[in-house]
């Protein structure tokens, strides 16, 4: 029996609905490696959309899970957003790179990594004022490696990679890189690895994360900004 159009548009938003609060948990997520000007009810509104065309466009009999679907969807959605809106501004990559350089320093001078205060210190700038640097280079971050596969992923990777030398996927199936990216998550200080782990690999958003190390959200974030520039500062030094 044929499917009435009334009740397939009941069954569509009967899933959009339920997945809603998918498309929140991904903006969320993705908010830790974005500016402050980016809102995340503007992620959500796209995230939205994403979700929408994807219970518009699933097909069951492929096999796909639909929440994996959905994910690609609203994802893309997002991304798709922030190419067009060119979030990544002149001053945040310089700053971004001011720490990587510090961090850098520091960590070839005393063979350690370098603590909050030292960095501040090598920066010439209060340790408040070296945190609210942290807070506004959190658009500078880690792509997620399914980013790379996307069909405009190259025009995304070229505007956002700060070194454009090398192509990042070729980067990233090089089996050094990835001995050395290991390698550096591995010296990353207790607080920071774990709170990688929980973030790219149990999934958890800034505010868990936070509950879970006695913190808030925006120390998370500037913990993990903190992070990621030791990495690219350690990656830095493998490319050399």
């Amino acid at each position: 029996m044929a499917v009435k159009p009334t009740q397939q548009a009941t069954s569509q938003d009967e899933q959009i609905a339920k997945y809603a609060p998918l498309v929140k948990r991904i903006a969320y997520h993705m908010m830790a490696r974005l500016p402050a000007s980016v809102e995340v009810d503007d992620l959500i509104q796209v995230g939205l959309i994403g979700l929408m065309d994807a219970v518009s466009r699933f097909d069951g009999n492929q096999g796909a899970q639909f929440e994996s679907y959905a994910t690609q969807r609203i994802r893309g959605s997002m991304l798709d957003e922030l190419r067009e809106a060119d979030w990544l501004p002149r001053h945040v990559r310089q700053k971004s790179r001011q720490i990587e350089s510090a961090i850098n320093r520091l960590q070839q001078r005393n063979g350690k990594p370098p603590t909050e205060q030292e960095i501040s210190a090598e920066l010439d700038m209060p340790i408040d004022q070296y945190q609210s640097m942290l807070g506004d280079v959190r658009c500078s971050q880690l792509l997620y490696y399914e980013d790379f596969s996307d069909e405009d992923s190259a025009s995304f990777l070229e505007r956002y990679l700060v070194d454009g030398s090398n192509d990042p996927l070729a980067v990233l199936e090089d089996g050094g890189f990835r001995d050395s990216l290991v390698s550096a998550i591995h010296n990353l200080p207790e607080r920071e690895r774990s709170m990688m782990g929980m973030y790219y690999e149990q999934d958890m958003n800034l505010k868990e994360i936070g509950a879970v190390l006695g913190v808030s959200e925006s120390r998370v974030c500037q913990l993990h900004s903190q992070a990621v520039a030791r990495l690219r500062a350690q990656l830095k030094i493998w490319k050399s």
